[in-house]
């Protein structure tokens, strides 16, 4: 059987002007999931990112940190199928519906970094609106198209696998939420209540045998509660 490890970018620029940026925590995240890769021995035979540079980034930091353990290592594919949903979208879309219910939520979303439990409540809200498609916005990429995208990424790599591949896809929260949807078939309000529960750089285990495939692990923190080193462990 093939290994496939799914792993969450690592800490963004949450309430920065672009989020799309690896914070210093991000960065020592993604050197503790290589280094603790290489330690315990994983050989990578593919390594795939999404496009988005918080992806890109973090197999990059990663990939450096596993090649000082010797031996080689793969070159980072890229695939946009495993990019994070569109949440700013999803706030464009949703918010409006929102402000008659919640009125504060403006203000809350213009100052995230200093509201973050409040931020986190309403965004939950509105991505839990947008799964079940309570929005009129036609130009937001649906859950099912979001679903689409991300099942069509997952059977190309199985399509181009090696029988015992082990393979390394970098990508977001929601999309590892999307592909426990598609393989264990809970519903997406579970999946995204798992999703909220990923930290960054964790590692998630599916084992694959052709086009089946199993969940074997979720969102191990392993490389970083060995360092003892809580402030590694965050969700953003």
């Amino acid at each position: 059987m093939g290994n496939l490890y799914l792993i969450r970018h690592g800490q963004a620029s949450f309430g920065a002007d672009d989020y799309d940026v690896l914070s210093p925590v991000g960065v020592r995240q993604s050197q503790a999931l290589g280094e603790h890769l290489g330690q315990v021995g994983l050989r990578l035979d593919r390594c795939i990112a999404g496009s988005l540079r918080r992806q890109q980034d973090t197999a990059r930091h990663a990939v450096q940190a596993l090649s000082t353990f010797g031996g080689p290592v793969p070159n980072i594919e890229t695939d946009p199928a495993f990019n994070e949903f569109d949440a700013d979208g999803v706030i464009r879309a949703l918010l409006p519906g929102l402000l008659i219910e919640e009125p504060h939520a403006g203000e809350v979303l213009r100052n995230a970094a200093q509201h973050r439990s409040e931020f986190q409540r309403l965004f939950a809200l509105m991505v839990q609106r947008w799964h079940a498609g309570d929005h009129s916005d036609g130009e937001l990429e649906t859950w099912q198209a979001f679903i689409g995208r991300v099942e069509g990424g997952l059977q190309r790599v199985l399509s181009t696998a090696g029988s015992g591949d082990n393979i390394a896809v970098f990508t977001s929260g929601g999309t590892i939420a999307a592909l426990l949807h598609l393989i264990t078939r809970i519903t997406p309000s579970q999946a995204f209540a798992l999703n909220w529960q990923i930290i960054n750089t964790s590692l998630s285990q599916l084992k694959f045998r052709g086009r089946d495939v199993a969940l074997a692990s979720f969102n191990s923190q392993a490389h970083v509660l060995l360092l003892r080193a809580p402030e590694l462990i965050t969700y953003r």
